[in-house]
């Protein structure tokens, strides 16, 4: 029987598409399950687990849809700006950021925000997990790129940038991060947090992804989907995606090749097949759908069914400027229990409502 999995885009129209893609050999098909019409403004961010999928918005919502039994399931209004960022945990928690400079974390089982952080003085712009749940890392319009510590929520690192930065990511393995300026990447080692290398895309960058610990792809504002050997520090691919600008780009790895998922302001969503071997090919297109609107973000939402290759485990290592108690032998498996520990005076706040 054919797996399937679901490509999940919001969109300018304010709306939420769901499409199911069926996979039976070297067929993909993408056909349309659900459309999610909870926003009132146009969508910034989306985010999915095993069981959600949330989506943020310029009208400053969190809304929550359950992909189980395919209904919405209330929403989070826990901020004041513009949601920018959303990244799960596994499937206990998620990480919200927006334009009123916090960084809420969330428990999925009844939707509580457990812990408030004020992350930046301007606007938090990106936001990333480390691999071991008990890190994070923020940019924002201050110029400063943050290191928490997620068990007590308070700031291990703050280290100044000339510019502000849009974009910050973790590596699979969590031995090094990036951050995105503009048109710039820069990489950093996790346990010096010196710069080890800088490149370059000819356009604005819109959306990066690590399609393994060692290879990037990096999407700007033109058609071209870029692949960078972090390692020998070169270009080693480049693919025409769209007709226009590509919006955003996610990945996951399946058997013995990698599927990259791109979508762009021409309204398609395309997937494409890429092995990752030595002497690399351009990837090949392997299924699209045009959703007829003018897409801002993706996710890809993968059903147990669908046989992926999971992310190594990983260990948190880090300088001496983060705490020790980050760099235990035992990793923490359940990050709510540890938040929960120190959060004696929850912090009151909005109305915060899911069913």
């Amino acid at each position: 029987m054919a797996a399937s999995l679901e490509l999940i885009a919001g969109s300018y129209e304010q709306v939420t598409c769901g499409y199911q893609v069926s996979i039976d050999g070297e067929e993909w098909t993408p056909k349309p399950d659900f459309t999610h019409h909870a926003h009132t403004a146009s969508l910034t961010a989306v985010a999915a687990s095993e069981r959600f999928v949330v989506t943020g918005s310029k009208d400053e919502t969190i809304q929550l849809y359950d992909m189980k039994k395919k209904v919405e399931h209330g929403a989070l209004l826990h901020h004041d700006g513009s949601i920018t960022c959303l990244e799960f945990y596994g499937a206990s928690h998620l990480l919200s950021a927006a334009e009123d400079g916090l960084i809420c974390v969330w428990s999925t089982k009844k939707w509580e925000c457990l812990k408030t952080i004020k992350a930046h003085k301007g606007h938090v712009t990106s936001l990333s997990v480390h691999p071991s749940g008990k890190l994070a890392l923020s940019v924002g319009t201050d110029k400063t790129l943050r290191t928490w510590n997620l068990i007590n929520g308070r700031s291990a690192f703050i280290k100044n940038i000339k510019q502000n930065a849009h974009i910050v990511r973790w590596s699979p393995e969590g031995d090094k991060y990036l951050v995105v300026t503009n048109e710039k990447i820069n990489f950093y080692d996790m346990v010096t947090a010196s710069v080890t290398g800088t490149i370059t895309n000819p356009k604005r960058i819109s959306s990066v992804k690590f399609l393994n610990n060692s290879v990037l792809a990096v999407a700007g504002d033109d058609e071209t989907v870029r692949l960078w050997d972090i390692g020998k520090e070169k270009w080693i691919c480049e693919f025409k995606a769209h007709e226009t600008r590509v919006k955003a780009v996610d990945s996951f790895v399946m058997e013995d090749y990698c599927v990259i998922v791109t979508a762009s302001n021409d309204g398609f969503i395309r997937m494409w097949k890429l092995y990752l071997k030595e002497a690399l090919e351009p990837p090949t297109l392997i299924g699209e759908v045009n959703t007829t609107a003018r897409l801002t973000c993706l996710a890809v939402w993968k059903p147990k069914s669908v046989k992926i290759k999971p992310e190594p485990a990983t260990e948190a290592t880090t300088s001496e400027d983060v705490p020790r108690e980050l760099v235990k032998s035992k990793r923490v498996q359940l990050a709510e229990e540890v938040i929960l520990e120190d959060e004696s005076k929850p912090k009151k706040k909005k109305k915060d409502s899911g069913k």
